[in-house]
């Protein structure tokens, strides 16, 4: 067990060393695209939604956009990135010629996974808290949780679908279907309980629904540990279900 543990974190040491080499290009969108969204949306719209759940609307979106950020960043290196190492580069061939099996390569890829959505949400939510949107600047660290928790179940989900597509250009159906209706219908641009009876309900399944809940009740300090624990064991769950889902499509799609 600690063999494989050691074996886990040596593919996620390889992929942060990859990542590191342009970390100021790779970094940049992640954080800049929130703010952009957050200047585009919270002072154009903001100055007709005057009050949201009793806040400005910059307010009200900055909880929403730091988790957002976790779900994007997750997905695209689950998907994209990951299959790219497996079709393009043949990184994983490498690997399985080693002591290191296709457990190993899902949880590390897991782990960098979760520990990137962890560093882009703590980025995003220091550049929002500068901003004077976060009530107690001292709760970031709990930030980086949430987004780990994230991070993991959007992780897998992108990994299903890695173990499903045939080409890389069919990542654009898994985007539009499943990952746009994530980002637009989480909470995150308004109150979860505006949407219609069955949208609602079918949104409660969604991942970042729930890491919505827990920015919010950090950004602005309401009933933390309550929705921690609620909201946070959800994440845990569901992250168990899909990475092991996400275990079988890619240990098929690596042993062919």
């Amino acid at each position: 067990m600690l063999e494989s543990l050691k074996l886990c974190l040596h593919i996620t040491h390889r992929n942060w060393m990859v990542y590191r080499k342009d970390l100021l290009a790779n970094i940049s969108p992640t954080v800049a695209d929130p703010a952009l969204i957050l200047v585009s949306l919270g002072l154009g719209l903001g100055s007709f939604i005057t009050n949201v759940e009793g806040m400005t609307y910059m307010e009200y979106l900055a909880p929403g956009l730091t988790v957002a950020t976790a779900l994007f960043t997750s997905f695209f290196e689950s998907s994209y990135g990951f299959f790219v190492r497996m079709t393009f580069e043949n990184v994983f061939k490498a690997m399985l010629t080693t002591p290191i099996g296709v457990k190993e390569i899902v949880l590390g890829e897991m782990l960098w996974v979760g520990f990137k959505g962890a560093i882009m949400s703590t980025c995003v939510a220091l550049v929002l808290a500068l901003c004077g949107l976060m009530l107690n600047p001292w709760l970031i660290p709990l930030l980086a949780i949430v987004g780990f928790l994230v991070a993991l179940p959007c992780g897998a989900m992108g990994l299903i679908a890695t173990g499903m597509v045939n080409n890389i250009n069919q990542f654009q159906t898994v985007y539009s279907f499943i990952i746009a209706p994530l980002y637009f219908l989480s909470g995150i641009f308004f109150p979860i309980d505006q949407m219609a009876g069955p949208i609602k309900f079918v949104a409660e399944f969604f991942p970042l629904i729930h890491g919505v809940r827990l920015a919010q009740a950090i950004f602005w300090n309401r009933e933390i540990w309550q929705t921690l624990l609620s909201s946070g064991s959800i994440l845990i769950l569901q992250s168990i279900i899909l990475c092991f889902m996400g275990w079988l499509k890619i240990r098929r799609k690596l042993l062919n």
